[in-house]
């Protein structure tokens, strides 16, 4: 996929360490997808595994989403650390990431564990304490749909 150009380029993040300290520390994707030229967003909870370069999610068994990733798994989507609004500036404090690449629907038993393991490390405070809660057996993670999105390309921006 061809990159376009970051007109200030003193805003671009070119550190790998700097995008993975993003992706690691967000909370959240907004993740576009498209099918039949009709395009759709969706914002996911979301957890990044470094070593398989890759940001998991979690969602329901049927849905829109779901049917945009079967149709073309090709994705596109962001992780923005608010630094908030800067008042009487007209500015934005801010770093982002934007990630090209393709969701997978896990289907392993082990990677749905992993990839849930991954989220709730990254999401919860205590995870040990919500993996008790809703995690009891292995019938839990076969309930579980599991998405991964592999990151093929990524760029970075920061604001003030």
């Amino acid at each position: 996929m061809p990159r376009h150009h970051i007109n200030k380029k003193e805003r671009e993040i070119t550190d790998p360490a700097a995008l993975e300290e993003i992706l690691k520390r967000g909370k959240y994707a907004v993740i576009a997808l498209c099918r039949k030229n009709e395009p759709y967003i969706v914002t996911l909870s979301c957890g990044y595994d470094a070593g398989k370069k890759a940001l998991y999610f979690h969602t329901a068994h049927q849905g829109l989403k779901l049917e945009y990733i079967r149709a073309n798994p090709a994705a596109c989507g962001t992780i923005i650390e608010d630094r908030g609004y800067i008042m009487g500036e007209c500015a934005h404090g801010y770093r982002s990431v934007v990630i090209y690449g393709k969701i997978v629907e896990v289907e392993d038993l082990d990677e749905k564990k992993h990839g849930l393991d991954i989220m709730l490390n990254q999401l919860e405070e205590q995870p040990d304490v919500v993996k008790k809660k809703s995690l009891k057996d292995d019938r839990s993670y076969t309930r579980a749909v599991i998405l991964r999105l592999d990151i093929e390309d990524m760029t970075g921006k920061a604001g003030r």
